[in-house]
């Protein structure tokens, strides 16, 4: 039991018979997700549950080869779990909940989810969900899928310096990995965006679906997941900590609170399909895994390829 919710003690007609797929990365997060409630409050309320645990040597499709027989599912596990669940599951029509057991969880962040597990169990008795777009990533050939974002540079860098910290210090290891970019490495960096050709000197690019960081702060403005389209983000600064004040930015435009009071630090372009490239090869991270793999990679949107289960609308979603 977690203490924070007691289960229901009657049947819940809108779960009676449901059929809902569990798939949970038992390597997850550091700390108690309340897992175990979730599973209990779900069946005690008439839903019938299958559960699936990650193993190394099996890909995520292997795990949803039949989910058209199912009502639902549930992704249990980090941002990375989720993503590449949701990736083997586009346009089945099986509306899916990220269910927060990693340790940012930044996408059932942007979802608006609660931490509790009996809401959570209710958010899935509810049904309610909002169809969004995902990202697919492809690197020397292999093709992966990604729900947030991917990028190469500072904020792979981040990541990579984050993994020794987080279970230690869990969600603050990349608050302090951030820190640590003081100089970052700066490069030239070569796009194709849609078919156009630029190119530009910084520290990074990120190519984002969902647009919100911890606590739901809007990482830049007019992000949207559910657009048919990235938000292109080419990081200019000298550093991460330079990037504070465009983040005050993105909350007053959020806010509708005037102009921008900065600029300079980075730069924001829409695309359906981009390749990135650099003079000097970078690490690549998409929805905070990080990977061997390095730039270049293509980034290509599939629009409306998953539904998430969700307490919001679809323009909450929005920065």
């Amino acid at each position: 039991m977690t203490g924070q919710t007691p289960p229901p003690t009657t049947p819940d007609p809108r779960l009676q018979g449901k059929r809902v797929l569990i798939v949970f990365n038992p390597k997850s997060g550091h700390g108690d997700s309340g897992l175990p409630d979730f599973l209990r409050f779900l069946r005690e309320a008439g839903a019938d549950v299958t559960e699936r645990e990650l193993q190394p040597d099996t890909e995520m499709a292997g795990y949803v080869s039949d989910l058209k027989s199912f009502d639902a599912l549930v992704g249990a596990g980090g941002d990375g779990t989720v993503s590449s669940l949701a990736y083997a599951a586009r346009y089945q029509n099986v509306p899916l909940l990220a269910y927060p057991a990693g340790t940012a969880n930044l996408i059932a962040q942007n979802l608006d989810l609660p931490k509790d597990p009996a809401e959570l169990a209710a958010i899935v008795a509810g049904g309610h969900a909002v169809r969004v777009d995902l990202g697919e990533v492809e690197v020397q050939g292999e093709k992966n899928g990604f729900a947030m974002l991917a990028g190469a540079g500072a904020d792979a860098a981040m990541i990579r310096d984050s993994e020794e910290l987080k279970e230690r210090f869990g969600a603050m290891a990349y608050v302090m990995s951030a820190m640590k970019q003081i100089s970052p490495k700066k490069t030239t960096f070569h796009l194709e965006i849609d078919g156009q050709k630029r190119s530009f000197e910084g520290i990074g690019v990120m190519v984002a679906n969902f647009g919100m960081a911890n606590y739901r702060l809007p990482i830049t403005s007019d992000i949207s997941p559910s657009d048919g389209r990235f938000t292109v983000v080419l990081l200019k600064a000298g550093n991460l900590l330079r990037l504070v004040p465009n983040l005050i930015d993105s909350v007053r435009a959020k806010l509708n609170l005037g102009d921008p009071l900065f600029s300079g630090n980075l730069e924001t372009l829409e695309a359906r399909t981009v390749t990135v490239d650099a003079d000097d090869p970078f690490p690549l991270q998409y929805d905070g895994e990080l990977h061997v793999e390095t730039t270049p990679f293509t980034a290509r949107i599939l629009p409306g390829a998953i539904r998430f289960l969700t307490p919001a609308r679809k323009a909450d979603l929005d920065t």
